[in-house]
């Protein structure tokens, strides 16, 4: 059953992956990158690591893709984008297709026959714990640089939204009072 369902949500990637390229609307894109990230979620629940696929979605697929989604609202990209530039791009995209299947069946072809009794997985790995543990002594600094940089970037984002947004004052003020016969609504 695992397997099945496995297969199943590594479909539901592949189909968002692809939407997320097709569509044209940047806004639809990110919406697709949201069902890949969600759809990995729920991979990592199979693969007995609830955890992960917990962060997975609330920091990725929730906190990200809103930045992301603020950003593409923010630059106010419009869909009607010519994309003639980019036709050469599709036999780059045909070979490198080819060879992600090759380098698919190998990895079948090792995993099929290397013998399963040899890796064995420590019972701690994907827990909370042992992630909660490993973030706050070993990788306490790399925590804290990221959450930084994190700072800054939405502190910068704030900053250039509050520039957009504030009307630019190049009117000299006069000193003349406004008569109201003059400026009525």
């Amino acid at each position: 059953m695992v397997t099945v369902l496995f297969y199943i949500f590594a479909g539901l990637a592949i189909a968002s992956a692809i939407s997320t390229v097709y569509h044209k609307n940047p806004l639809y894109s990110a919406v697709s990158l949201v069902g890949v990230l969600i759809s990995l979620a729920c991979i990592y629940v199979t693969l007995a690591a609830p955890f992960i696929a917990a962060v997975q979605i609330l920091v990725y697929a929730g906190a990200i893709m809103v930045l992301v989604i603020f950003v593409i609202m923010l630059l106010n990209l419009e869909e009607d984008r010519p994309i003639n530039r980019l036709r050469y791009l599709f036999a780059v995209g045909g070979v490198l297709g080819v060879i992600l299947l090759v380098q698919t069946f190998f990895i079948f072809y090792a995993v099929s026959k290397s013998p399963l009794n040899e890796v064995k997985m420590d019972e701690t790995v994907g827990k909370t714990l042992s992630i909660g543990t490993a973030m706050y002594t070993e990788y306490l600094l790399p925590v804290e640089i990221v959450a930084v940089l994190l700072m800054m970037a939405i502190v910068g984002s704030v900053i250039l939204a509050r520039r957009l947004s504030q009307p630019k004052l190049d009117m000299v003020a006069t000193d003349e009072p406004l008569d109201s016969a003059d400026h009525s609504n």
